[in-house]
């Protein structure tokens, strides 16, 4: 099977071509091609097959380095999408996942712009253990009297994302909090965790504990929640820069049709052959 490593902003990809034969990985074998010492390490495997639905040129299943499966990958996505497009020599299609039909297009050299969809706010969408506003939830970190954080949005682009909006995205304690939170009982399917800043109403800075993951240089579906949640407190426009550790998104969420528009760079590091 044909393997790559990519990376979107530093977000670490591998991309395995299994639609020439029937392979599902198990959680010891993701662990272990995740695994920098004993494989190629990386943020999020995505597996192509043939797709399901005639709309789609590809389907991609996505693995996180813990060995979890989950159903959207917005780094990842950009990833397989300029793969893809490079194989077929086109600018755009169709990508099919387990959270629906993203439509992709080059946007430049590099440049990917993929269509995310509508944004989930439904609490038992989410999934969330208990009925809540999700604009702010009834959660804090830290006393009662005076919390370190506390009122987080909470939307899924896909995937769960609980997003605390923070003073200095800097300074925040995300690898202390991320973990509770992305473990909290609230989550009964786990939650990626946001840490957001917003530098003005069209540029939010952005630091992310990703479900499965840990803290990464990027996090693609992470900069769209961030941005919904923020548009949802009047914090921010409907078009920013969501800026994360490894570089900047564009990100917007239309008002013509909901749907949240992701573009950014990738970068092919390395390719290969495995099994």
């Amino acid at each position: 099977m044909k393997i790559a490593k990519m990376n979107g902003l530093g977000n670490e990809i591998v991309i395995l071509d299994a639609r020439e034969r029937a392979f599902t990985p198990d959680e010891a074998w993701v662990k272990a091609l995740a695994d920098p010492a004993q494989g190629l390490g990386f943020d999020q495997l995505m597996v192509l097959r043939h797709p399901k639905s005639p709309l789609a040129d590809v389907y991609s299943d996505i693995w996180n380095a813990d060995g979890s499966k989950v159903a959207a990958c917005g780094n990842g996505a950009r990833c397989v999408a300029w793969y893809v497009m490079r194989e077929m020599n086109r600018d755009n299609l169709v990508i099919e996942t387990e959270a629906g039909l993203l439509g992709a297009v080059s946007a430049g050299p590099n440049q990917i712009s993929i269509d995310m969809g509508e944004p989930i706010f439904d609490w038992d969408r989410i999934p969330m253990s208990e009925r809540m506003d999700t604009i702010r939830i009834e959660l804090q970190v830290g006393p009662i009297d005076d919390p370190i954080l506390h009122g987080p949005g909470v939307v899924s682009m896909g995937n769960p994302h609980c997003v605390f909006f923070v003073q200095d995205a800097e300074l925040a304690p995300v690898r202390e909090i991320g973990p509770m939170i992305e473990y909290h009982p609230l989550f009964p399917e786990r939650t990626n965790v946001g840490f957001a800043q917003i530098v003005a109403r069209n540029h939010i800075r952005l630091r992310v504990w990703e479900r499965g993951a840990g803290l990464t240089k990027a996090c693609g579906t992470g900069a769209c929640a961030a941005l919904v949640a923020a548009v949802r407190r009047r914090l921010a426009d409907r078009l920013a820069t969501v800026e994360v550790d490894g570089g900047a998104l564009r990100i917007e969420w239309r008002d013509s049709d909901n749907h949240v528009i992701m573009t950014g760079p990738v970068a092919l590091e390395s390719e290969g052959t495995v099994g």
